[in-house]
C-alpha cells in the first residue's frame, strides 16, 4: 500500500510564508555603500563618488564600482574661504548637529545603503582611525558646534536614545586595518578601542548615527537591510592621494565582507524554489 504524508496545514503556510519572505528580503535590499565626510581631507577623498555635477565636475565614478555589483555614493560639505574662517561649511553633512542629523536621516530614507562609512577628520598627523565603538551623551554634554543652538536638542531623534549606550562599528575593522597598512601609503591605520570612543563632537555623532542605522535594519528580512556600518577618523595630514587611495582598500574590504553576509545574486530565489520542491517530495511522496 502506499499512502500520502500529510503535512499539517499551519506547518504549510510557515514554510511558504518564510520563503516568500526571503524572496522578498533578497529582491528589496539594496546594494548601495553611503559615505560621508565632513572637513578636508575627507570631504575631498571620497568626491569622485559624489552624484552632483556641481561638487564632481569630473563626473560620478561609484556606478557598479570596479565591476563589484556595488554603487557608492558620498555625501559631504564644502569649506569656502578655508576651515579657519568657515568651519561649519556648506551642503550636506556640515559640521552641525542639526543639519548632521536632517541629512542623515533624510538620505538614508532615500538610499537605503546596505553599508555605512561615515568619515571625519582626526587627530594631528598622518592616520587612518578605525572607531571601534560610538556613544550617546548627555544631551548637554555634546562639544559646542558653530550655529545655534550649539547642542543636540530634545527635538533631535537621537534625543530617544538613552544616555550612555554604546553602538559597535560592524565594518571588518581587522582587514581594514591590515589591508592599508600593506599598502605602504607613508601612515598608519589602527583600531580605537579607547574609553575616549569618537570624542564628544560632530564626528562621534554622525558616527553614532551610523551604527544606530545598521542596528535598527539588521535583519536580512528588513528591505533596507544594512549589513555594516561604522566611522573612520582621518589625520589631519593624512595626504590626499593616500587617503583617496586607503579609501580604495578600506571600500574593497567592506564589499568582501558584505559579499560574505548578503545572498549571491539569484541565490535566495534558487533556494526558495528548491524549498517548494523538497516541501512538495514530502507532501506527495509515497511509503509502503
Amino acid at each position: 500500500m502506499h499512502r500520502h504524508a500529510v503535512v499539517p496545514v499551519a506547518v504549510r503556510a510557515a514554510v511558504l510564508g518564510s520563503l516568500a519572505l526571503a524572496v522578498h528580503a533578497s529582491a528589496e535590499f539594496t546594494k548601495t555603500i553611503m559615505i560621508t565626510g565632513y572637513w578636508p581631507p575627507t570631504n575631498d577623498m571620497i568626491r569622485p563618488f559624489s552624484q552632483s555635477t556641481t561638487q564632481n565636475p569630473d563626473g560620478w565614478k561609484g556606478g557598479n564600482w570596479e565591476g563589484r555589483g556595488y554603487n557608492i555614493v558620498s555625501y559631504f560639505p564644502e569649506f569656502p574661504g578655508g576651515v579657519g574662517t568657515n568651519p561649519e561649511g556648506e551642503g550636506d553633512f556640515r559640521v552641525d548637529y542639526q543639519h548632521a542629523s536632517d541629512d542623515f536621516w533624510r538620505i538614508t530614507g532615500q538610499v537605503k545603503p546596505v553599508a555605512i562609512i561615515t568619515f571625519s577628520r582626526g587627530n594631528f598627523g598622518r592616520s587612518w582611525e578605525l572607531e571601534s565603538r560610538h556613544r550617546k551623551l548627555a544631551l548637554e554634554s555634546w562639544t559646542p558646534d558653530y550655529e545655534a543652538p550649539f547642542q543636540p536638542t530634545p527635538d533631535l531623534p537621537i534625543a530617544s536614545e538613552l544616555d550612555g549606550t554604546i553602538r559597535s562599528s560592524t565594518l571588518p575593522l581587522q582587514k581594514i586595518k591590515d589591508s592599508v597598512n600593506a599598502a605602504g601609503l607613508g601612515f598608519s591605520s589602527f583600531i580605537d578601542t579607547s574609553d575616549n570612543f569618537g570624542g564628544t563632537f560632530v564626528s562621534e555623532f554622525t558616527g553614532y548615527h551610523g551604527t544606530w542605522y545598521q542596528n535598527l535594519h539588521s535583519k536580512p528580512s528588513d528591505p533596507a537591510w544594512c549589513v555594516a556600518a561604522g566611522h573612520i577618523h582621518v589625520g589631519t595630514s593624512t595626504p590626499l592621494a593616500g587617503a583617496m587611495t586607503a579609501t580604495e582598500i578600506t571600500l574593497r574590504e567592506l564589499i568582501g565582507y558584505v559579499d560574505s553576509v548578503v545572498p549571491a545574486p539569484g541565490t535566495m530565489p534558487v533556494l526558495a524554489l528548491a524549498g517548494l520542491a523538497t516541501f512538495r517530495r514530502r507532501r506527495t511522496g509515497c511509503s509502503t
